[in-house]
């Protein structure tokens, strides 16, 4: 198993590491504004934070792999969560994303989506890739269909998420191999 306490991607403006305790506080600033949550789950208490929070650390620990914290380089701002993603019930081993309000728009989740992506196929050894993404959250289709995921369909989440509309965006192994040539 991966020594989670020292992984870390680093990529040319970011570092993707397990999330720690030191992640909370943006953590939760994150999980309470509406709009970063519309697609997401919703708004969260800083206690569901928390908890969230700690069940994302949990997963590395149970699974070897979660979603990632996202760093600037520069600055050591926690800016968002992106990474691979399978919790029990989930319809297909996703990499998902969302960034902080005030760091969109800057090219890091795709940035972040690209190292993730690869991080699913190269060391993970996943042959398929989704992102549940709903079918009004146009900023993850924009970026879904920048990665080269192609829509598959409608899909369903787990409780509590079951009454979410989401559609399979994804791609195979394959096709993330051709695709990512774009993007070295």
């Amino acid at each position: 198993m991966t020594d989670i306490a020292s992984l870390q991607i680093e990529t040319e403006r970011l570092i993707l590491r397990p999330p720690n305790a030191d992640d909370f506080d943006a953590w939760a600033r994150f999980q309470s504004d509406a709009d970063t949550m519309t697609y997401i789950g919703g708004v969260k208490s800083r206690a569901e934070s928390w908890r969230d929070l700690c069940a994302m650390v949990g997963a590395w620990h149970v699974r070897g792999y979660a979603m990632f914290s996202l760093i600037l380089k520069d600055s050591g701002a926690w800016i968002g969560r992106i990474g691979p993603w399978y919790p029990d019930g989930w319809p297909a081993r996703e990499v998902g994303w969302a960034v902080a309000p005030e760091y969109a728009g800057k090219g890091y989740a795709l940035e972040a989506a690209v190292a993730s992506m690869n991080y699913a196929v190269d060391t993970l050894g996943w042959d398929d890739i989704c992102h549940t993404i709903d079918p009004d959250n146009l900023a993850s289709i924009k970026l879904a269909q920048r990665l080269g995921s192609t829509n598959r369909g409608p899909t369903q989440l787990p409780e509590p998420y079951i009454v979410a509309r989401v559609d399979d965006w994804g791609q195979s192994r394959e096709q993330w191999q051709e695709n990512r040539k774009k993007f070295q």
